[in-house]
């Protein structure tokens, strides 16, 4: 039975897409293009097995469609925040491996065991307690260990490292993956990089035997020296660029547009939106968007002090945003353009058509990864490639 109802859908499901004659954003993600990046990585890191992070739903393209898509073009390793997000995963991929990044919550081991879901372990509090599970449960599902070799954020010591590595000796040590997390990746001659390379090389070295890991997105493209065992993209995959300065290798996946709502006449003087951060130096013609920071357009477009606005297409010109960005709309001015070329019902290009994602985080003050995972769920999406 097809239901029409909101109140009669099922109390787990996802919000209802919103129909695209009432949405004020149509987001569109390009599977095909996420399956493709993948590959590209994979071909590149060839024979190192290349997983992939779907955490914060898939990088907010969505866990579901990015998980079939990736699971499709050959990705058997997963990497998750939470035990939530591996268990959607699983019902999804039966036969992948999957990693829980947040670690072992407190009283949290049988949900592992329950879903075949493998923790990373980030301390050796964590590591007592998922070892007092297994040795009551006899559970063989693996964990990796998490070594902090200079992020200083998750991850057992290295000193702690050493003392633990002598449990390899047992058959049953229980370990399936050892990795870090490099703090620099994407800034190829930051000296960090050579001193955590260097760090996590000495402490494979006392687990030989257990596969590792070490490159991020960014990792990759620092050479064959991080691809150790297994690579694990991330936000590359979702078409962010992961070399800074460099062109982008990665194919764009999102395309985002904003319904203008009205075109109105602002004369010279007149100001917009809250705070009168806005005042048109001239008579000023100005589209109103509806799309704002509830749907994940950060407040940071507008200008500030020493910032200038960030920018959309409207009429295929790049325009700047009036004023600041309140909940549910954003102002554009659109007085160079050609009168008519911006009208009621017309769509803005927020990314797209040469607007990538970090075009706008740029413009937003911030990276890539936060205007991805803050794509709001009152677009209407579509998905292709599927």
């Amino acid at each position: 039975m097809t239901v029409h109802d909101p109140d009669l859908r099922p109390a787990n499901a996802p919000p209802a897409a919103p129909d695209p004659t009432e949405a004020g954003g149509l987001l569109t993600i390009d599977l095909a293009a996420i399956a493709a990046n993948w590959k590209m990585l994979a071909s590149t890191t060839v024979p190192v097995e290349c997983a992939a992070v779907v955490k914060g739903d898939g990088y907010g393209c969505g866990l579901e469609p990015v998980t079939r898509a990736l699971a499709r073009a050959g990705c058997r390793t997963f990497f998750v925040a939470d035990v939530a997000e591996g268990r959607r995963v699983r019902a999804l991929a039966p036969d992948a491996v999957i990693y829980v990044l947040n670690g072992l919550m407190p009283s949290s081991a049988q949900a592992f065991a329950a879903d075949d879901l493998r923790p990373v372990i980030n301390s050796t509090t964590e590591l007592a307690e998922w070892d007092a599970f297994i040795a009551i449960k006899n559970w063989r599902g693996g964990a990796a260990l998490h070594v902090d070799t200079g992020m200083n954020r998750l991850g057992i010591t290295v000193d702690e490292a050493i003392a633990i590595a002598p449990r390899l000796q047992s058959e049953n040590h229980g370990f399936t993956l050892l990795m870090s997390h490099l703090a620099c990746a994407e800034i190829p001659d930051h000296p960090m990089n050579d001193r955590q390379i260097r760090m996590f090389r000495e402490i494979r070295l006392l687990y030989r035997g257990v596969s590792s890991s070490l490159a991020n997105s960014s990792g990759i493209f620092l050479g064959g020296t991080v691809y150790c065992d297994l690579v694990r993209p991330g936000v590359a995959l979702y078409g962010v660029n992961p070399t800074p300065g460099k062109t982008n290798p990665m194919r764009p996946v999102v395309e985002l547009k904003g319904r203008i709502i009205q075109v109105r006449a602002v004369k010279k003087g007149e100001t917009v939106g809250y705070g009168a951060a806005f005042a048109a130096a001239r008579p000023s013609r100005i589209a109103v968007v509806a799309v704002g920071y509830a749907d994940g357009f950060l407040r940071s477009a507008g200008a500030a002090k020493g910032k200038p606005a960030a920018e959309v297409i409207v009429g295929g010109k790049r325009c700047p945003i009036a004023g600041r960005v309140s909940m549910d709309l954003l102002a554009v001015d659109v007085t160079d353009l050609a009168e008519g070329a911006a009208r009621r019902g017309d769509l803005a290009t927020l990314i797209g058509d040469g607007m990538s994602i970090d075009d706008l985080a740029a413009g937003m003050g911030t990276i890539g990864y936060e205007v991805l995972t803050n794509l709001g769920r009152r677009y209407h999406r579509v998905y292709k490639g599927e």
